[in-house]
């Protein structure tokens, strides 16, 4: 049986700490055991709103000894402060920009709704709606951060 420092990397040897703001518990608790199984070592952050969101990347009040999210993965429909309001946000600050974003979209019109408002994210997924989706869901993430490091590493 593997250890557990064994289990917790990646083949580039650290762990990504993903933030997911997403309200709905049973999606959250879905992104997390599938995350589990994932390739990639991972420690997955969750926040329910928009406002705790943008506590948590700036690091303030109870977020204020939490890692920078390496990848955040955003709800576009949260109470309070919506995610086009945290995207937003993110694009506009420099420290913040270089965080990659997938927006969790429902739909292609979801993806388009976004757009509309004149953001951009870096990837749009399709939320799973059933359980066995999460793990291709899960993947394309999986595929997604891979890219990034690899382009990264290319500079």
């Amino acid at each position: 049986m593997a250890s557990a420092d064994e289990t917790n990397e990646t083949d580039l040897g650290e762990v990504v700490d993903i933030l997911l703001v997403e309200p709905n518990h049973g999606d959250v608790r879905l992104f997390e055991e599938n995350f589990e199984d994932g390739k990639i070592a991972n420690a997955v952050h969750t926040v329910s709103d928009g406002e705790a969101a943008l506590d948590f990347v700036h690091q303030r009040g109870d977020y204020g000894d939490v890692p920078q999210p390496d990848l955040i993965l955003l709800e576009p429909q949260l109470p309070g402060k919506s995610g086009m309001e945290v995207l937003a946000e993110l694009k506009d600050e420099p420290v913040l920009n270089e965080i990659p974003v997938v927006v969790l979209t429902s739909s292609k019109m979801g993806e388009d709704i976004v757009r509309s408002h004149g953001l951009e994210a870096d990837e749009y997924i399709r939320k799973p709606v059933e359980t066995d989706e999460f793990v291709e869901f899960v993947q394309s993430i999986e595929d997604f951060w891979f890219a990034i490091i690899k382009t990264d590493g290319d500079d």
